[in-house]
């Protein structure tokens, strides 16, 4: 899940963007209006999920909500703000945010607001089954034959987006964009070795993997029965 983070105070910005990356989002930072508008703009279709704050320098996140809802484009929005009336608030959703926390927060009612709006934009799927493995995004635990399978963060993200995108190949960049950081430097290597890791950790021995090399493009899981 690809996350756009338009905060200009740089400390929560970081707090923010550590905590999301240890939960395997890949992030994108913008600490001014003007920036954070020129990332959504130029990327909309790739991002799950906005994380706006209200005031912000050259460009107002009031603006920003404004212009991605001129553009019809329905990503959640969540505010992030230290305002805190019910005209703010009713002002805030009126423009096109989804969502609306107030500062000081925790950084788990921003994970689990998160999670809901994701879920929502989803159609509310949570789980997702393939074969024998099935992965739960509220719980995150995956099993295989009803067994629980221990993955990291980022295998469980990794698997989440292949099964997410089962129909269809995932193309090694797509998958650096939206399992890693979109400044990730592009070797895409690190991609193989976390298949491979998966491939130890699902496969059947002596059976061919469910997770198929598709040469020069990505990946894609194979059919089952």
């Amino acid at each position: 899940m690809r996350v756009l983070l338009i905060e200009d105070e740089q400390s929560i910005a970081n707090f923010i963007r550590d905590g999301l990356l240890e939960e395997s989002y890949a992030v994108d930072v913008a600490l001014n209006g003007k920036k954070g508008w020129e990332l959504a703009h130029d990327n909309l279709d790739e991002y799950d999920i906005i994380l706006l704050d209200w005031m912000l320098p050259e460009m107002s996140g009031i603006e920003i909500c404004r212009n991605i809802r001129l553009e019809n484009k329905q990503v959640p929005i969540i505010f992030l703000t230290a305002k805190d009336t019910v005209e703010d608030v009713v002002f805030g959703l009126e423009t096109g945010a989804n969502d609306f926390i107030r500062k000081p927060f925790a950084f788990d009612e921003l994970l689990a607001r998160i999670r809901v709006h994701l879920r929502n934009s989803d159609g509310e799927q949570t789980s997702f089954v393939h074969g024998k493995i099935e992965l739960n995004i509220a719980t995150h635990r995956v099993t295989k034959n009803r067994q629980p399978v221990d993955l990291t963060q980022k295998e469980f993200a990794l698997l989440e987006y292949l099964i997410r995108n089962k129909d269809k190949v995932s193309r090694r960049t797509r998958i650096v964009e939206k399992v890693w950081d979109m400044h990730f430097d592009y070797d895409t290597s690190v991609i193989d070795v976390y298949i491979n890791f998966l491939r130890k950790k699902l496969d059947d021995p002596g059976e061919s993997s469910f997770i198929q090399t598709v040469r020069g493009i990505g990946y894609r899981l194979n059919e089952t029965e």
